[in-house]
């Protein structure tokens, strides 16, 4: 009645690269967008921002507040 031998590094090992990937599967879904919806996310709020500019009022810094 022997018991199969082990090596403990391997096992290790074998158990932080499954941690590994299971964590880089959780991080694409949840971060997990192409360079182009990044890329088109950023323009959209990069007009959006250029149009509320746009349309901001300036204040006139010589008259008085009442």
């Amino acid at each position: 009645m022997s018991a199969e031998i082990v090596n403990l590094r391997r096992a290790r090992k074998a158990k932080q690269r499954r941690d590994a990937q299971a964590r880089a599967a959780e991080n694409r879904a949840a971060f997990g967008r192409s360079k182009a919806e990044r890329q088109a996310t950023e323009a959209e709020q990069s007009l959006a921002a250029r149009r509320l500019d746009s349309l901001r009022r300036e204040r006139g810094g010589d008259e008085p507040r009442e």
